[in-house]
């Protein structure tokens, strides 16, 4: 039996190859989107989805599809805008509150 190192290039043969990872940084799935990334596009069902609720909460009228198409995609990017604030918001607000505990304390001392 023989030992081999875990970290050398050696592999067994038909043992499959090492994964690789690509180069640059790692996602982070524990943080919300920049608003600089382009915003999270609505698929085909969500819209279809809207559209048929909100044409069955107005009694199911005929000739109307469109406008509650276009209601429905209009809602549901309403939606994504705000939340998408909402969380830039949060974000903000969970910066100011991990400030340098040395300035804190410069600015309570000061205070007094």
């Amino acid at each position: 039996m023989t030992l081999r190192d875990p970290g050398s290039a050696e592999t067994e043969p038909g043992a499959p190859a090492p994964r690789t990872v690509p180069p640059g940084p790692a996602p982070r799935p524990d943080r919300e989107s920049s608003p600089m990334e382009p915003p999270v596009p609505i698929t085909f069902e969500q819209i279809r989805e809207r559209a048929y609720e909100l044409w069955e909460r107005n009694h199911r009228p005929e000739g109307l599809e469109i406008r509650f198409w276009l209601l429905a995609e209009r809602e549901l990017k309403a939606e994504r805008d705000r939340k998408r604030t909402e969380a830039t918001e949060a974000g903000a607000e969970t910066a100011s509150a991990e400030e340098n505990p040395v300035e804190r304390r410069a600015r309570s001392t000061a205070a007094r």
